[in-house]
């Protein structure tokens, strides 16, 4: 197979190119800290002091307390440490969630309700994806077990922003807890658990230009919840083993990084998405954007979700065309093969003859170009003419 002229990464929302700034502060830590942090020599407390200060730069930038603070392998086991520990330690039986979550809360919900045998409510959506707000309230007013609301800030497959603030109040009003998926929101945009009385949350760093394999949870003070992984006292007794101290704090180099350039970043980046959707447009008529996705206003500025207007048979060949091309970018088709389900999100929300189209998601980042949009529009038309 020939090499690619270019090389163009899209596929953002998956992971992120991580900054120099962390791999060099990761490995400074490698290199200078390798104490475990349980140990009480000077080694182990120069480690469990990068931690700690980790912990509390994370709770500051989001109005947080330390102690609310607990770091995991990533966004899936702090989604499902909140979900499983709620129900075993909480006495949570009433769900409420929505159909297109990311699998590590559907699959789980789902593992909860067989082994649990506690109910689960999916609340409605509308034509784009927005979960609506008087079926939510119909489900809190209309069961009177104890409820936990799970349903994510932005959604990774078509960028929905979900109304957070007003889903936690309603939460609230109703006595019920919230926990929300903030995987593809935490790193793009401002958090303040102060003002949002949101119960659970949960994060990845690879997410926003960290390393891979680390996250965290927040989980608000005073929860109940008792240990998720048993075997040692660290992460306050929540989440015993040894801390991957380096990945820590790469974790918390690239928090500091998305917050001090958040303004100009996201300015930049929603100026590529701003272009892609108009380039995109014109080059390629009939091109349709999934969810709302190609509303700058509802939707992240890191990601679009286009459907595009070829032929079945000839949509198999997008994905490989585009990799021969250099490109890389996600399948977000609901159906393009018999092998192959496709995605769950977009089987919800589009038309029959939509999902017969291929879609694809492409997301952005500080590292992409304008010149790069151009050379993907040019080979999606040039693809769709021939």
């Amino acid at each position: 197979m020939s090499v690619p002229e270019k090389k163009v990464y899209l596929d953002n929302a998956a992971t992120t190119r991580v900054r120099e700034t962390v791999i060099a502060k990761m490995q400074e830590a490698l290199t200078h800290a390798y104490g475990n942090p349980s140990s009480s020599h000077g080694f182990g407390r120069t480690a469990k002091t990068a931690i700690e200060t980790a912990r509390k730069t994370i709770a500051r930038y989001i109005g947080a307390h330390p102690s609310e603070i607990v770091f995991t392998s990533g966004g899936t086991e702090a989604d499902n440490m909140i979900l499983r520990s709620a129900v075993r330690d909480l006495e949570v039986r009433h769900i409420i969630t929505s159909k297109i979550e990311h699998h590590a809360v559907l699959h789980t919900v789902a593992d909860l309700e067989a082994q649990y045998g506690i109910s689960v409510s999916y609340v409605d959506l509308d034509a784009r994806g927005n979960p609506e707000m008087d079926h939510l309230e119909t489900l809190l007013q209309g069961n009177d077990a104890k409820t936990l609301v799970s349903l994510m800030h932005v959604n990774n497959e078509v960028g929905n922003i979900a109304p957070i603030a007003q889903i936690a109040n309603s939460c609230r009003a109703h006595g019920a807890l919230f926990h929300s998926d903030t995987v593809q929101s935490i790193g793009h945009f401002e958090w303040d658990v102060q003002q949002v009385p949101i119960d659970f949350m949960a994060a990845a760093a690879h997410k926003f230009h960290g390393p891979k394999g680390v996250g965290f949870a927040f989980i608000r003070k005073n929860s109940g919840i008792k240990p998720f992984i048993s075997g040692g006292s660290q992460e306050r007794g929540i989440r015993g083993g040894t801390e991957a101290m380096h990945n820590i704090v790469g974790l918390e180099t690239a928090f500091i990084e998305a917050y001090e350039h958040l303004t100009a970043e996201r300015d930049y980046v929603s100026e590529l998405k701003r272009y892609f959707i108009h380039e995109l447009g014109n080059a390629v008529p009939g091109v349709f954007f999934n969810g709302h996705s190609g509303d700058m206003e509802k939707s992240t500025y890191t990601l679009v979700n286009v459907c595009l207007p070829i032929a079945a048979q000839k949509a198999l060949l997008l994905l490989f065309h585009l990799d021969i091309k250099g490109i890389a970018c996600s399948k977000g088709s609901a159906c393009q093969s018999g092998s192959d389900a496709g995605s769950h999100v977009l089987a919800e929300l589009q038309t029959a003859e939509a999902r017969q189209r291929p879609s694809i998601r492409f997301s952005f980042s500080k590292y992409n170009t304008k010149e790069e949009l151009d050379y993907v529009v040019a080979v999606l038309k040039d693809f769709i003419a021939n």
